[in-house]
């Protein structure tokens, strides 16, 4: 049964973003600090007023306590103080729970603020092992499969199943990049075409280097606060009116189904705190660490019928102009991704469309927004809609 307590009673007053793509010299807790001073200053308050901090660790330099960590290093010494992991997905389900935090009394004014180095902070072998560490010890990992491979089964099982392909695939990494060439905060920004993502080189068939996410440096941070007081701070607030979690396996041998996630049930909850439904959003922010990603979790959330996601994609439906804007930043295959904290960043840029302050990237007249990540294999999924209005 879907909390509709939450429904409207928290916001987003404050949201800042780094510099992204490969920063040497600028540790992940240095650029942690940065975005949360930054989005501090987007709410108009000082770190005094801060009364609950949450993190997640950072690859490239992991600390034990990594939040009380970050605390001491900014001197502020909040009653709720958490660090979190839940791969890709932990941006959103910290959402959640910070929302849970302030309805509840925890705290008052929530900083959640992530980052890392993926891109100058670890050697190619570290990184490798990254890649390679991800799948079951016993089950999967002795076969040599990374994490692209354990994507591309599911792109070649949607191929085998309802006959997308590879173009179709491509079409979601040329949108994406279609909207970084608007965002001139983008990683990577110069027009692609699908031919050029079917010509870049293979990674893990059917998945082509294009069809792949980046490796990036930087941080992102947001301020919540309760409803009531979000009035007064300096911009419009950003509601959070719906929010769902699905969770269905940690290793990708045990989904019960590779074309089907568990976004169904996250965002079935979140439409139904929310009380809207697909066709009520103005745009989405899909988690895109690979383009067979994107193509499922537009069916799962019901954008379209399950097994026209390619058809869909390929309609020009995603594109600046498109019938459902998607990832109006660039996403992480074009924007950044910086590990965990990628989500962030879709965050961050829902809060800008909210605003209305997007600048040539604006979606016209937006006033709800969904934003959906994942975190595992398609593991563990979180949904959140956030509107203008409660």
């Amino acid at each position: 049964m879907a909390n509709k307590g939450l429904k409207g009673e928290v916001a987003i007053v404050g949201a800042a973003d780094t510099a992204v793509g490969k920063l040497p010299g600028r540790t992940p807790a240095e650029l942690c600090v940065e975005a949360a001073m930054a989005a501090m200053a987007d709410a108009g308050i000082d770190k005094s007023q801060v009364d609950g901090l949450v993190t997640c660790n950072a690859m490239a330099q992991p600390m034990l306590y990594h939040a009380e960590a970050i605390a001491e290093y900014l001197q502020i010494f909040p009653r709720y103080c958490i660090s979190v992991g839940a791969g890709g997905g932990t941006t959103f389900s910290i959402v959640h729970h910070a929302a849970s935090a302030i309805v509840t009394g925890m705290a008052d004014v929530i900083l959640i603020s992530m980052a890392d180095s993926m891109r100058s902070g670890l050697t190619r072998e570290q990184a490798m092992l990254v890649q390679s560490s991800t799948g079951h010890p016993q089950f999967e990992q002795p076969y040599g499969p990374t994490v692209p491979a354990y994507y591309a089964l599911i792109a070649q099982a949607h191929m085998a199943q309802y006959g997308t392909t590879e173009s179709q695939f491509a079409e979601i990494a040329v949108a994406a990049r279609a909207w970084a060439a608007r965002n001139p905060a983008a990683q990577m920004r110069e027009p692609i075409t699908v031919e050029d993502v079917l010509a870049s080189r293979m990674i893990a068939d059917p998945l082509h280097l294009l069809d792949c996410s980046l490796v990036s440096d930087g941080g992102s941070a947001i301020i919540m606060t309760s409803a009531e007081r979000a009035r007064d701070f300096p911009h419009d607030p950003v509601y959070l009116l719906g929010a769902g979690e699905g969770h269905s396996h940690e290793h990708i041998s045990q989904a019960h189904d590779l074309t089907t996630s568990a976004a169904r049930e996250s965002g079935a909850r979140a439409y139904a705190m929310a009380g809207v439904g697909p066709g009520d959003l103005d745009l989405a922010q899909l988690y895109d660490c690979f383009t067979p990603t994107v193509l499922v979790e537009l069916e799962d959330l019901g954008f379209c019928d399950k097994g026209e996601g390619g058809a869909f994609a390929e309609s020009g439906a995603l594109r600046p102009g498109g019938s459902l804007p998607v990832n109006t930043h660039g996403g992480l295959l074009s924007h950044c991704h910086p590990g965990n904290p990628g989500s962030m960043f879709a965050l961050t840029e829902s809060v800008w469309q909210l605003r209305h302050t997007a600048g040539e990237r604006q979606v016209a007249d937006a006033e709800l927004a969904l934003v959906h990540a994942q975190g595992g294999i398609m593991s563990s999924h979180t949904t959140l809609i956030l509107g203008r209005d409660r």
